[in-house]
């Protein structure tokens, strides 16, 4: 009988220990986190979309201990995001240049590649689909699975040399691709962190800061979030275009984001309505005299649960007005 409880207390053991190491395909990801933040590179990639294909470069460095980063599009009129360190400029025709603080560029790049690895292994599957050749390298892939169904995933391609994400494509529910992003070429070198300690002396637009506001109170709640999913914004503001008041809260799990708005219903207003363009679900609906409208980048079905989820505090009544909000102040991610 001893040696059998000792036996089933090593076994115990070996299991405990086991769970609490990354497992071969979340080590992969943490490294290829690292690589991004770490080394001095220059990525030539397009970005695929249903009806389109994007061509544009990413380079990064770590310039004086500090995080440097370029997007250029390269067709169509100029368009540009440089980040040096917690402050990132945008240059958009039609509108004038800005700089906000954040640490992650609102650009067209994977997600995966400027967020907590450990965060995301709360709601996600990370499962080894073995080896593969993208970008003329030797690749390791990974598929970045929800555990809950409820949102996108992912299969990575991550250079074995340099553990850099070489290709990422983003699958629907149904396993169809929705995007991808494909490295052209990849170059690791530190030419590319001497290119990049010129923005050290360029001249950009000043940080806008926003005037403090009190956290908004809002009279509703979502009452089925998605597991993960948390709050991180919310406002009442007018649409730049109609005029039209509106409030709004914005929801992340540090891969997919989306904002629900509530506005008071008006003619143009329907029962039901359901658009989907690529990656973002446009999905309202009306409650008594409010029109709750979910935005972003979820699943159709995801995005009708959450809209029939709001529930109100008090009777559902038109949003109050606000000072129209610039798009860096309005949270939503635009690519």
């Amino acid at each position: 009988m001893k040696p059998f409880l000792i036996g089933a207390i090593a076994l115990v053991s070996l299991v405990a220990n086991a769970s609490t190491e990354d497992s071969p395909a979340e080590a992969l990801l943490h490294n290829m986190h690292q690589a991004t933040e770490q080394l001095d590179y220059e990525l030539s990639y397009i970005l695929v979309r249903k009806n389109s294909i994007e061509p544009l470069r990413f380079r990064h460095a770590v310039v004086d201990g500090k995080s440097f980063g370029q997007i250029a599009y390269l067709s169509g009129p100029p368009r540009e995001v440089i980040r040096r360190g917690d402050e990132i400029s945008y240059f958009e025709p039609g509108i004038d240049p800005f700089t906000i603080q954040s640490n992650q560029m609102v650009a067209p790049l994977p997600a995966v590649m400027q967020t907590n690895i450990d965060h995301l292994a709360t709601m996600y599957d990370f499962v080894p689909l073995g080896r593969a050749r993208e970008a003329g390298v030797a690749c390791d892939v990974v598929r970045v699975s929800p555990k809950d169904g409820e949102r996108y995933s992912y299969v990575l391609w991550i250079d074995q040399d340099t553990k850099l994400l070489v290709r990422a494509d983003l699958l629907g529910r149904d396993g169809d691709p929705i995007e991808q992003y494909r490295a052209l070429s990849v170059v690791v070198s530190p030419q590319v962190g001497d290119m990049m300690r010129q923005l050290a002396t360029v001249e950009l637009p000043p940080v806008v800061h926003l005037p403090n506001k009190p956290n908004t109170g809002l009279n509703w709640q979502v009452t089925d979030l998605p597991a993960g999913f948390e709050p991180i914004y919310r406002n009442r503001h007018r649409l730049l275009i109609t005029e039209r008041p509106v409030e709004s809260q914005m929801f992340s799990d540090g891969l997919f984001s989306f904002s629900v708005y509530l506005s008071e219903a008006d003619k143009f207003s329907v029962p039901e309505q359901v658009v989907r363009k690529g990656r973002r679900t446009l999905h309202s609906h009306l409650v008594g005299n409010a029109e709750v409208t979910v935005v972003g980048d979820i699943p159709p079905a995801t995005a009708k649960k959450v809209a029939e989820s709001v529930r109100f505090v008090s009777q559902p009544k038109a949003p109050a007005v606000a000072e129209p909000t610039t798009p860096a102040e309005s949270g939503v991610e635009t690519q």
